[in-house]
């Protein structure tokens, strides 16, 4: 049949069994709007800004495991993803925006709100396209969805001129598993392109790494965010156990390896506990998956794990010997992996010795009781862990709440931990909270920030409160832009140079003024009232606001400072 673009695009969506899009409409995209109009069968969530829209949709991905997407305009709304769209690529969540340019004579012209879009996001998507035929549209975004989804994910940009909105082309409905069948996509697997396709594992050096794992006398497991997007995490914690291995966990491996497990050690690198840095350091064979060995892990990759053999399991062959050089590694699916070396390694290994040596360094951080009627970090997390839903998802902005909320949550599965990793995305939380929620609809989301994240997008209060999404947002309000701080405090001679917040706005005013709930509290007893509050009201389905006041210096430790040895805390 023959449909206008824009009827093809919303079909396609379709075919991809897309029930929800976050965005924002303007005028290169108006012909996509008025054609989801007649579509009740995707919800639209419109947020206050398109970089609130991205944030979400990529909240949306991870919690629920399905692809985001989202739409807005040409010029300002389609830099405004910008920051999303990076967000999203450093930590290979599956997202795919579309928006709309120009029309096809006007390219280059500098016409009204035009940006050459797939320019500016080339380096921070892991394809984009300029649709500029009508006919070429279907093939486009059904390929747009095969390439977020395969081998390593990532975003996709799908730039759409004017002109392909309103023309005509023919269209015929194909089922999503018919996809692979389909243009493009056959020439790509013809040729095992990266973007689609995932490696055959090499099953000689799966067979060496079997053989080194199980003559290690002190190995070491690190969980990455790989063992997330592969859906390994069943195997992950099968091979730790089956090794007996303390294991590690990445920023972004949170989850994956159950937080309750006697063999967590806690995170690695930077803010990483004592345990897990000293069995790095310590260790005989340390073996990655999924993780690509960031400079916030590995501090000084001279030194890092240096008495061990490095064994590397990962997707993307661009990530193999990229920051540390490996012994052997191993590219492909890491399930598919893990399940391999699960049938070589058949006898379970017992390190009762190492492990009594890395846990002699697990030792709960602990905070000490203020006198000046602030609440420390340890109070609210133990307050929020205590009372709120065991399977809550938490999501956070970046900086100190963040490290604080990975050390003290125990996250038990895949998905349940929504952060900002590789970028460091200040503002990411309140959109992320928005699209887990709009994907969890019957789940508990505990939003997580401070008081310089939460202003910077705080505007999507107004998106919260239409829909009816009863987040929980607690703010470690230390009237500072923390992290920094305490980088001052301990580097640049206590120079506070532009990092004190004392401004506005009242947090729980200004969530009041847009009709959620705001507290404002000072003491534990109070948060506990509250914190009960926000579930008996939870059906009224209002959002919550909680400015926890707490002590300008309070300070993340441990800490290793970048560029130093992985055991050289300076902070502890």
């Amino acid at each position: 049949m023959k449909l206008n673009g824009s009827e093809i695009l919303i079909n396609c969506l379709l075919e991809q069994g897309v029930d929800t899009v976050f965005g924002y409409p303007g005028g290169a995209i108006l012909n996509v709007y008025d054609a989801l109009y007649k579509h009740a069968e995707i919800k639209h969530i419109l947020t206050a800004h398109e970089q609130g829209a991205s944030h979400a949709a990529d909240g949306y991905a991870r919690s629920t495991g399905k692809v985001g997407v989202c739409f807005a305009t040409s010029g300002p709304g389609a830099t405004n993803l910008l920051t999303g769209i990076a967000t999203a690529y450093m930590d290979s969540s599956p997202v795919v925006f579309i928006t709309c340019n120009v029309t096809g004579n006007l390219i280059g012209r500098d016409a009204f709100q035009e940006v050459d879009i797939t320019g500016c996001t080339l380096p921070v998507t892991k394809c984009n396209y300029m649709v500029r035929d009508v006919d070429k549209l279907a093939e486009t975004v059904r390929e747009a969805f095969i390439v977020a989804t395969s081998g390593r994910p990532g975003p996709v940009l799908v730039d759409i001129q004017k002109q392909v909105t309103s023309n005509e082309a023919e269209y015929e409905f194909v089922p999503k598993e018919k996809h692979f069948e389909q243009g493009r996509i056959v020439r790509l697997k013809s040729t095992h392109h990266p973007s689609i396709s995932s490696p055959e594992p090499d099953l000689n050096a799966i067979d060496a790494i079997a053989e080194i794992l199980m003559k290690s006398e002190k190995p070491l497991l690190i969980c990455g965010g790989g063992v997330v997007r592969s859906g390994a995490a069943d195997e992950f914690t099968e091979l730790a156990e089956k090794l007996d291995a303390p294991t590690a966990i990445t920023v972004m491996g949170g989850g994956a390896f159950n937080g309750h497990n006697n063999l967590k050690t806690g995170m690695i690198g930077m803010h990483g506990s004592q345990a897990s840095n000293m069995a790095c350091d310590s260790c005989d064979v340390l073996f990655a998956v999924g993780c690509r060995f960031s400079d916030r892990v590995t501090l000084n990759p001279n030194t890092f794990a240096s008495q061990a053999k490095i064994i590397q399991i990962d997707i993307d062959a661009s990530e193999i010997d990229k920051n540390i050089k490996t012994d052997i590694h191993v590219v492909g699916d890491a399930k598919k992996i893990l399940r391999l070396l699960l049938e070589r390694i058949t006898e379970k290994q017992d390190h009762t010795d190492w492990k009594n040596y890395v846990f002699s360094f697990k030792v709960e951080t602990v905070y000490k009781k203020l006198e000046n009627g602030k609440m420390t970090p340890a109070e609210i997390l133990s307050a929020v862990a205590e009372i709120l839903p065991d399977r809550t998802i938490v999501t956070t902005d970046v900086g100190q709440h963040q490290m604080w909320a990975i050390q003290h949550f125990k996250f038990d599965y895949p998905g349940q931990l929504i952060t900002s990793g590789g970028f460091g995305t200040m503002g990411f939380g309140l959109g992320a909270a928005i699209g887990a929620q709009v994907g969890n609809p019957e789940g508990t989301v505990l939003h997580v920030t401070g008081d310089g994240s939460f202003r910077m997008n705080c505007n999507e209060l107004a998106t919260e409160e239409y829909y009816k999404l009863p987040i929980i947002t607690i703010i470690f309000n230390n009237s500072c832009l923390g992290m920094v701080r305490q980088w001052q405090h301990l580097i640049y001679d206590e120079h506070y140079s532009q990092t004190t917040l004392d401004r506005g706005p009242d947090f729980a005013k200004l969530a009041e003024a847009y009709g959620v709930h705001g507290r404002r509290v000072t003491n534990v007893e109070q948060l506990r009232e509250i914190l009960h509050e926000t579930i008996e009201k939870r059906s009224d389905g209002k959002g919550w606001v909680i400015d926890c006041q707490i002590d300008i210096d309070e300070m993340v430790k441990p800490m290793v400072g970048g560029g130093s040895h992985i055991a050289d805390f300076m902070l502890i």
